[in-house]
């Protein structure tokens, strides 16, 4: 975070996982004192105050994983199950966030946007 304060970019990206998540509260408010948009993978990111997020949805993940951890109980070889993509993505737009950094979010990404948080 120093060698990031000593020569800010113009954007951060937080990679879609357990330690960002974790750590989710300072690296959030790193961007905001810095002023820096921080966008990530995860809706919990945007719920927590980072500008947006674009990812599968978690929810659908873990459904799926729910049922390949069944199909293997009940005796399916892992192997013999096929590799799944995520199908449904969602977009969090936290408006909050965008007023503090003195953005504006394009209306054409707002007609996407699958939730808002004021």
């Amino acid at each position: 975070m120093d060698a990031i304060a000593a020569a800010p970019p113009q954007a951060l990206i937080a990679f879609s996982e357990g330690f960002v998540v974790e750590n989710r509260d300072t690296i959030i408010n790193f961007a905001l004192k810095q002023r820096l948009p921080l966008i990530s993978g995860w809706a919990i990111m945007a719920k927590s105050g980072a500008l947006l997020t674009y990812g599968p949805r978690l929810v659908e993940s873990y459904r799926r994983t729910a049922y390949f951890v069944g199909r293997i109980l009940t005796g399916t070889k892992p192997e013999d199950l096929p590799i799944e993509q995520p199908t449904r993505f969602e977009l969090v737009v936290n408006r909050e966030t965008a007023d503090a950094l003195g953005l504006t979010i394009p209306s054409s990404i707002l007609a996407r946007v699958d939730e808002v948080i004021e």
